[in-house]
């Protein structure tokens, strides 16, 4: 199964985060399909950038989003 989901990037203790499709199987931070956005919470506000288009494109082919990428993308449509 296709997930969008969140993959971690940056150094200790200085989380950065990707949005990134990836297969369920693949571990959090391994090989990725492709890479749609990106969030980083230290910043004030968060950063927060999704693709939304993309976004559509791949649930519309089957894939699920997990709860934290669900609350990323409303913060990005109420955005804007």
């Amino acid at each position: 199964m296709v997930k969008i989901r969140l993959a971690r990037v940056g150094s200790k203790k200085n989380p950065i985060y990707r949005v990134v499709v990836a297969d369920s199987r693949s571990p959090r931070d391994g090989r990725n399909i492709e890479t749609i956005g990106r969030y980083n919470p230290q910043m004030e506000p968060s950063l927060v950038e999704v693709d939304l288009d993309r976004v559509k494109h791949w649930v519309d082919s089957g894939a699920q989003t997990t709860p934290a990428v669900k609350k990323l993308i409303k913060i990005v449509e109420k955005a804007g």
